[in-house]
């Protein structure tokens, strides 16, 4: 064998330990397993968030009063849609699935005659005594099962508070003594002074007694 094919020979063989050595190499740091600082599994944890967080976003504070006060009859009467197919509207009217909604505002819950009430509903009157206010009708209409747990009513439910303040609006329409829409509760300011002064001049020099 001559020096040139014994050089050849020679590099091929070095070139192929490199190469081996590399692969070695560079497997060990893509599959090297990673030990955590602790012995265990890691597991992730959301974060919690401040007491009462949850509960914050999930009740939703709605003037009501001021809603009315502003409502779209029209739009309201729109929203009757997805009623009609279980209730009727007009004076007079017929129960279907559902009783009557002519004068329902104001009227006691689970009054209208001859129609078979669930027995959540009429267990709800006994304990409750209620009327069908707006406030109850608002809170009903946003979400018939959870103010009402065990009704047969069939519906999800109106999310938005513009729309049952709409549908409110319509239905107070549909009497021939329409119930006045809530006002909203003024609390009057604090007079000046407070508490100091109910008892006089806080500043008066006291007075001797003998």
């Amino acid at each position: 064998m001559d020096s040139f094919e014994f050089n050849k020979f020679a590099g091929a063989i070095l070139f192929t330990l490199l190469v081996t050595l590399g692969v070695g190499i560079l497997a060990e740091e893509l599959f090297t397993p990673h030990e955590p600082e602790q012995p265990g599994y890691e597991v992730a944890v959301a974060e919690e968030g401040a007491p009462g967080e949850a509960e914050a976003e999930s009740e939703e504070v709605v003037d009501l009063p001021t809603l009315l006060a502003s409502a779209d009859i029209t739009a309201g009467e729109a929203v009757t849609k997805k009623c009609q197919a279980c209730h009727t509207f007009e004076e007079g009217g017929a129960n279907k699935v559902g009783p009557h909604l002519w004068d329902v505002v104001g009227r006691t819950i689970a009054s209208v005659p001859d129609f078979a009430y669930s027995d959540a509903m009429k267990e709800h009157v006994n304990a409750e005594g209620s009327d069908w206010t707006y406030e109850n009708l608002s809170h009903f209409l946003a979400n018939p099962k959870q103010f009402m747990p065990g009704t047969k009513m069939a519906f999800a439910g109106l999310r938005k508070p513009e729309e049952r303040a709409n549908l409110l609006a319509y239905l107070q329409t549909l009497s021939s003594d329409p119930q006045p829409f809530p006002t909203a509760e003024v609390v009057p300011p604090e007079q000046e002074g407070g508490e100091a002064n109910d008892g006089g001049d806080a500043n008066a020099e006291p007075q001797q007694t003998n």
